[in-house]
């Protein structure tokens, strides 16, 4: 298990965003957060398996129904 931290860019704050990946992330099994940042981006934070890396990413791409992903770093 390794702890991971993640900056997402793109249209990420004030669309339900933070809630939809928190809610889809708890309903996998992760533990982390998910906070917006002042400068309009949001961080997530997880404890994840190597084998859940890939899950977890794409649940912060795919983010809420009105979001869009630009950049996760």
């Amino acid at each position: 298990m390794h702890n991971y931290r993640f900056l997402i860019s793109g249209k990420v704050q004030g669309i339900w965003y933070r809630k939809t990946v928190s809610d889809k992330a708890r309903l996998q099994g992760f533990r982390g957060y998910v906070k917006n940042l002042s400068d309009g981006r949001v961080e997530a934070g997880a404890h994840l398996k190597d084998d859940d890396f890939s899950l977890f990413i794409s649940i912060l791409e795919e983010g809420s129904s009105d979001s869009r992903v630009d950049n996760i770093e």
